[in-house]
């Protein structure tokens, strides 16, 4: 009894002792997974929280493919015939936003990655020359600059074109230019809770910017126009707008500080419906009676004001926008000038899938002056395809 109830008595301990710490033991919980990414819904979709941060960030572009043909777009081809005139570009767009004391503190920066026809001469290596058509590749920074509240500065377009919305939905919408773009800026931008708003901007221009682009079939000569600040006082910009929802009303002008030149334009858009809109855009240039053609037919001034690159002394536009359905919709643009440029402008934007869309796009433009040269009437089409992200 005494070895055997020792032996029973020592196996019944052991059991009630691994019970005991069995139903003691501790469960060790499965970690909570890590938020990597926080939404940032204050400015729209697709910000996120840098992380760490409570800056929002949002990555976003597109990539494009131009395929473009007819008398306005054609380059000449290595066997000295009409050929495509084609382009890609990828566009890199980042974003980023934090909430201060001041208001938001916003950067934004566009870059493209562009591969093209360039149309640029090439030639051998004894300097004879080969062809008119070319490709090449570029990187362009489009947009660069930052804004805290209404204020701000760096890198972008024009506020003359800017703050009109630019023109229309078409692709090709500066044949008839309405202003300018590139240039290094500084402005304010009031916004009022009721629709009004209103700004200024000091602006050195870009020498790039100087040509009239309007003139179909007519040569520059060398050294005509102005673009850029020869000294250190800026370009000026200002304008006033009132947004309801009948539409929108808007005026700005631009004063060329080196050429003391002045340039005003207006625009009025107007909502038809809630698919359709329709807008007409004037504008006038202090500089624009200064344009004259010598006897052959070249360009010899035109004008020289950074903010007027259209012809003469007024130019209008006029558009509409109609969306048919959530895939499909209808732009148009037509143009003209007091140096008698025309031209005409429309397109079908479909979304084929949701972030890639088919365009294409037909234009006409013309020169209906006595002295314009016979083929200065050209017609031109454009497919865009679009993947945006």
């Amino acid at each position: 009894m005494n070895i055997k109830s020792l032996l029973i008595g020592s196996v019944a301990a052991l059991a009630v002792t691994s019970g005991a710490r069995a139903a003691d033991a501790v469960v060790v919980a499965e970690p909570e997974p890590m938020e990597y990414v926080r939404i940032c819904d204050v400015y729209g979709s697709g910000f996120f929280y840098m992380p760490g941060t409570e800056t929002c960030l949002k990555i976003s572009g597109y990539l494009r493919v131009d395929i473009r043909g007819g008398d306005y777009f054609a380059r000449v081809s290595n066997a000295g015939e009409e050929t495509y005139r084609n382009r890609v570009r990828f566009q890199l767009r980042t974003d980023a936003r934090t909430e201060t004391e001041l208001g938001t503190l916003r950067s934004y920066a566009a870059i493209n990655f562009q591969y093209q026809a360039s149309g640029s001469a090439r030639f051998d290596g004894d300097g004879r020359r080969l062809s008119d058509y070319d490709n090449e590749d570029y990187l362009d920074i489009e947009h660069a600059y930052i804004e805290l509240g209404g204020f701000r500065i760096g890198k972008t377009d024009s506020y003359f074109s800017t703050f009109t919305d630019y023109s229309s939905g078409v692709m090709n919408d500066g044949i008839v230019p309405y202003g300018p773009f590139d240039t290094l800026q500084m402005a304010y931008t009031y916004t009022g809770a009721n629709g009004f708003s209103a700004g200024i901007a000091l602006e050195q221009g870009d020498e790039d910017e100087a040509v009239n682009y309007t003139l179909p079939g007519f040569p520059v000569a060398p050294g005509v126009g102005a673009g850029i600040t020869e000294d250190y006082a800026p370009y000026v910009v200002g304008g006033v707008s009132l947004k309801q929802g009948w539409g929108k009303i808007g005026v700005v002008a631009g004063y060329d500080s080196w050429e003391d030149e002045v340039a005003v334009k207006g625009r009025l858009d107007v909502n038809i419906t809630e698919t359709a809109s329709v807008f007409v855009m004037g504008a006038w240039d202090s500089a624009g009676d200064e344009i004259s053609v010598n006897g052959a037919g070249v360009i010899v001034d035109n004008g020289s004001n950074f903010y007027a690159p259209w012809g003469g002394d007024w130019a209008i536009w006029g558009g509409t926008q109609v969306k048919f359905n959530e895939k499909t919709t209808f732009n148009a643009e037509v143009g003209y000038d007091d140096f008698e440029n025309f031209s005409v402008a429309a397109n079908v934007r479909y979304e084929l899938v949701p972030g890639f869309q088919i365009t294409p796009e037909i234009v006409y433009v013309d020169n209906f002056r006595d002295d314009a040269p016979e083929d200065s009437d050209k017609w031109g089409v454009n497919v865009r395809f679009q993947r945006t992200f």
